[in-house]
């Protein structure tokens, strides 16, 4: 059996703590209100469009129609998404940092909007300039755990499914990497993954 030798994260609530909620609890008060924001409105499901391509300017009017009460809150969504990613995940930007510092190649497959992922990006340059590659969703059209997303990033990484391991919070997208012949660790929390890291040979 190959050891894997390339680290692959998904990136929401891996590396970053992600929630709609932090965003909108600034903008409604805590209670039903909120919740029933969360579940009926700003989805997560209606949040999913994004992640498979499709531009906010599209959601947020279809959303608009069905909500017309809601719409400077859905608006919000777009110009504000930055707001609903708290900041990173405890020890893990640390545990990214001494991978890279080691050598070890990294890269990551995420389900995420092209247009808010790109100005995330930006903020977060330092940390994602140590990545060789990163396969973002809403710019492929393919979201995870469609097989498809997990070959077309192999392919432009340029290594074999099992020369790679890969980390995501979803057990879904495990078993969807697994099918593809990756490694895939499900993703707890920095200390846990530290040891599975090792385990696997890799200097975690």
């Amino acid at each position: 059996m190959i050891a894997p030798e390339n680290v692959v994260f998904d990136i929401g609530n891996v590396l970053f703590d992600w929630d709609p909620r932090f965003l909108y609890e600034r903008l409604i008060p805590p209670g039903e209100a909120l919740d029933g924001f969360l579940r009926d409105v700003v989805t997560r499901a209606w949040h999913f469009q994004h992640d498979e391509g499709r531009p906010f300017a599209e959601t947020s009017a279809e959303l608009t129609a069905r909500y017309p009460e809601h719409a400077a809150l859905i608006a919000a969504w777009g110009p504000r998404f930055a707001e609903s990613i708290r900041g990173e995940i405890p020890g893990m930007v640390a545990l990214v940092e001494e991978l890279d510092a080691a050598g070890v190649p990294l890269f990551a497959i995420t389900n995420f909007s092209g247009e808010f992922f790109s100005p995330f990006r930006a903020t977060q340059a330092v940390l994602f300039d140590r990545f060789r590659d990163i396969v973002v969703s809403g710019d492929e059209k393919l979201v995870k755990p469609d097989a498809a997303i997990y070959r077309l990033a192999l392919a432009r990484f340029g290594i074999a499914a099992e020369e790679a391991v890969f980390i995501d919070d979803s057990v879904a997208n495990v078993i969807g990497a697994r099918d593809v012949g990756m490694t895939a660790l499900h993703f707890v929390d920095a200390p846990t993954l530290r040891g599975q890291l090792r385990e696997l040979g890799l200097p975690a």
